[in-house]
């Protein structure tokens, strides 16, 4: 089984991505239509579960965007639940040193080169056992990208991207800015600074380097600097902010003023 992602990494283009935090299937559909490249759907800060999860790839399948999913943590037990239902493209947080990435890439492969379950007789992944070889070519169609996210996994930088199995490596700016001690400010000339170097570093290193930044200015620096995938927002916050600007112009109406 071929993975588009995958391939998409090796592009030289910037892969524009939107976050996923409302945790519903109508939402997801909404921002799949708008052009994108990539979407993450969270389960790390927002109200997903297994099953909401399971509704979005569903509806996702429909439309031409990749879709990356972001568990809680690299619990493998997590990470063999969101296997087995379809996800082909893992991003993992809070990765800060080698043996946590290759305890992930272990958790993404079968025996014996990994630890992943076999249950593909369940599984949706398989389409209940109609590919009939998905077993022997599932660890080839899955991508593991590992989220670094503090100076302690920056450290470890170059040994997380010697490990064999990781495909990219995305920079957090907002846990790195707090384990900076710039709590609440990612965008810091200090903490844009070293992601930037990390970026440089990563994409030197062969392998694709993904970040998140919602202010346009920044993002332009992160891709400049060798980004190839960027997330530039998320449903919730476009919300947000739409729906605060609109009661703005209308509370500044003199004619409902008056």
């Amino acid at each position: 089984m071929q993975n588009r992602w995958a391939e998409l990494l090796r592009a030289d283009r910037p892969k524009i991505g939107m976050w996923i935090a409302s945790g519903n299937a109508y939402s997801a559909e909404i921002c799949a239509g708008a052009g994108l490249d990539w979407l993450m759907l969270d389960l790390e800060h927002v109200p997903n579960d297994i099953r909401s999860t399971l509704a979005q790839l569903q509806t996702l399948a429909a439309y031409p965007v990749e879709v990356l999913v972001r568990p809680a943590s690299g619990d493998p037990v997590a990470i063999k639940q969101l296997l087995d239902i379809g996800v082909t493209n893992l991003i993992v947080p809070m990765v800060e040193s080698a043996d946590d990435a290759r305890a992930l890439v272990a958790a993404t492969r079968y025996p014996p080169i990994g630890i992943r379950g076999v249950g593909s007789a369940l599984a949706r992944a398989s389409r209940w056992n109609r590919i009939s070889d998905y077993l022997p070519t599932a660890d080839e169609s899955i991508t593991l990208t590992v989220q670094v996210e503090s100076t302690e996994g920056l450290d470890c930088l170059e040994e997380i991207l010697a490990v064999d199995g990781i495909d990219a490596v995305f920079i957090g700016p907002a846990d790195l800015a707090a384990s900076m001690g710039y709590l609440g400010k990612p965008e810091s000339p200090e903490v844009v600074e070293v992601i930037e170097k990390a970026i440089f570093v990563i994409a030197s290193s062969g392998k694709a380097a993904g970040v998140n930044a919602f202010n346009e200015t920044i993002a332009r620096r992160y891709m400049s600097a060798g980004a190839g995938f960027v997330l530039v927002g998320a449903d919730v916050t476009v919300l947000a902010r739409g729906s605060e600007a609109l009661a703005r112009r209308y509370s500044a109406d003199p004619d409902q003023t008056a």
